[in-house]
């Protein structure tokens, strides 16, 4: 049981306040120290519509330019996603919003990452040439495609860029760019998706289109965007996207629809085949069992099956693709697991030395592409050290990096970079992500060069694992309305994180279910009360449980629902 097993020094309360003003005196103390100890602002936690800023990025001016024209001359226009969830629910929004818009010739094209590699490169515009576009779009890819957008305006097709990654010292010559974090641009929430960007240009074309009479020309009703916010909440969660205002609207009122029924039936048939009933859907099932799911197709295969499955306009239709998804799913967890197997016996090797390097740089020949940034994450998580895991791609290596708070992960990239000229091929990504291609024969060099710029940007205590609980509950706090009051706080997610709370509770029963989870009867306080309480992948496959009479446990409150019945369930993440 030293999966979830934690140091208690490891332990941080998070600062909350005595009593905080201008917070809903309607709910309880408690759950508003919980919200002012995330936002100092009240108003933040007002979610309705109204609160989303106007669409005043820089380049969407030009960009709407650019579709009003391709729309009035019915030009061929092409999207061109990422081959995540992010990219696939931006595609499946953009395909939906221009064709509701009018646009009668709107196609896209998902580069494959295994013979493409990652955004507009020369080599998928020569692809998208055969099919004659006017306009290609890219949705979540595209400040870094220099090449590629110059391959494109050499062939005659125009080049709109939505991206939100960070840009490197130059940008691309495309016709527009509209990116929340190109210079210039003074829009202050940087933290939008890849959806969320095509959201707000959807937003302000159909404004234009408004103010331009084409739709009531046209014979063609205006398009309702807040009927796609559950794609944009999807691509929001899935990306791990900071919950600022912003994003928490646009999840909020999307995870609003999905609750009601009226999502895409494709979000709907994913949802129920992870066993999550929609009525009651959160954030975190878009984060751990919807994006996965999707996010399979572009690991392991082609992202468009996912993409199509977004589209679907039948539940039938729907159902069947998401089978597939499911299908891909397990095989990609089955991969996972090999991997993960791998990557514990190469840190055991490097733990022969006097300690892990601060970067942690892996390879194995034999892994997988496509699930090398997972890879990466599970190793982040449990070393707390910065991880690029690589695979083989020819005699290139391709990698995917996670980093710890602290360190700016494509900012250490540049760093190594600029240090060791020629090292990297290529690499792009943003604070928490990377991903990076070298040459097979650099990866020693790199690894040694990574290690280093890491221990220049790092402290000793940065590598130090930091648990923030926010307290511990009282007896009478533990029960099924807390709970409730809790999910309707919500959402919860990357930079407005979940409440996580610590408690001492005695054992009553402890069994393994499923292969490796760990269920829980405990009783707290002075009470007799039973408690359900359930530890995911606690064990080993084959291991039973040895625990204490007493345990001190870092938990989240959770409804356990089953056959209409809902009971109060902890959900441990450690064991103190």
């Amino acid at each position: 049981m030293n999966r979830r097993r934690a140091d208690a020094g490891a332990l941080r309360p998070r600062p909350l306040l005595a009593d905080p003003d201008g917070f809903d005196p309607a709910l309880p103390l408690w759950l508003r120290r919980i919200q002012a100890a995330r936002t100092t602002a009240p108003a933040d936690l007002t979610l309705d519509l109204a609160g989303l800023p106007p669409p005043a990025l820089r380049g969407i001016d030009a960009a709407v330019e650019l579709l009003v024209r391709a729309l009035a001359e019915q030009r061929r226009i092409l999207v061109i996603g990422d081959f995540d969830a992010d990219g696939a629910t931006s595609t499946a929004l953009a395909l939906l919003g221009l064709r509701a818009c009018g646009g009668r010739q709107v196609d896209f094209l998902v580069p494959n990452r295994f013979e493409y590699g990652y955004g507009l490169t020369p080599e998928i515009v020569a692809l998208a040439a055969t099919r004659g576009p006017d306009l290609i779009v890219t949705v979540d890819n595209g400040i870094s495609s220099i090449a590629g957008v110059a391959a494109a305006q050499a062939a005659g097709i125009r080049v709109l860029i939505t991206d939100h990654h960070l840009p490197g010292a130059e940008l691309p010559a495309a016709n527009a760019i509209v990116n929340p974090n190109q210079p210039g641009c003074d829009f202050p929430h940087k933290g939008l998706a890849g959806v969320g960007v095509m959201f707000y240009l959807l937003a302000a074309l159909r404004a234009r289109l408004q103010a331009n009479r084409w739709f009531a020309e046209q014979g063609i009703a205006e398009p309702v965007l807040a009927d796609w916010l559950d794609l944009v909440a999807l691509g929001t969660v899935a990306d791990v996207a900071p919950l600022e205002r912003l994003n928490r609207i646009l999840v909020h009122q999307g995870l609003r629809r999905i609750r009601a029924g009226r999502a895409r039936p494709g979000v709907l048939a994913l949802l129920a085949l992870a066993n999550r009933d929609h009525r009651h859907a959160v954030a975190a099932d878009l984060g751990f069992a919807v994006g996965p799911r999707l996010n399979a197709a572009g690991r392991l295969d082609d992202m468009g099956l996912g993409i199509r499955c977004l589209l679907a306009e039948s539940a039938a239709e729907a159902h069947g693709l998401a089978a597939q998804l499911d299908e891909l799913n397990r095989d990609r967890r089955a991969i996972e697991a090999q991997m993960q197997r791998e990557a514990e016996q190469q840190l055991e090797r490097l733990r022969l030395g006097d300690d892990l390097p601060w970067g942690l740089c892996l390879f194995d020949p034999d892994w997988h592409q496509g699930v090398v940034g997972l890879l990466a994450g599970r190793v982040r998580e449990r070393s707390q050290r910065p991880t690029i895991a690589f695979a083989a791609a020819g005699e290139e290596l391709k990698g995917s990096a996670r980093s710890i708070p602290g360190l700016h992960i494509r900012d250490a990239l540049e760093r190594v970079a600029a240090r060791r000229p020629g090292l990297i091929r290529r690499f792009g990504g943003h604070a928490a992500a990377a991903g990076l291609t070298l040459a097979a024969e650099n990866f020693e060099g790199f690894s040694a060069a990574f290690d280093a710029v890491v221990r220049e940007l790092l402290a000793p205590e940065d590598l130090e694992l930091r648990l923030l609980h926010d307290g511990e509950l009282a007896p009478d706090q533990l029960n099924l309305d807390s709970a409730r009051l809790l999910a309707a706080a919500g959402p919860w997610g990357q930079h407005f994180p979940e409440p996580v709370f610590v408690g001492e509770f005695r054992v009553r029963d402890a069994r393994p279910v499923g292969r490796t989870h760990l269920k829980l009867r405990l009783v707290g306080g002075a009470g007799d009360d039973e408690l359900e309480a359930i530890a995911f992948n606690a064990l080993e496959e084959g291991e039973q449980p040895c625990l204490a009479a007493s345990i001190r446990v870092l938990y989240r409150l959770d409804i356990n629902r089953f056959r209409g019945d809902e009971r109060l369930q902890l959900l441990i993440e450690h064991f103190l």
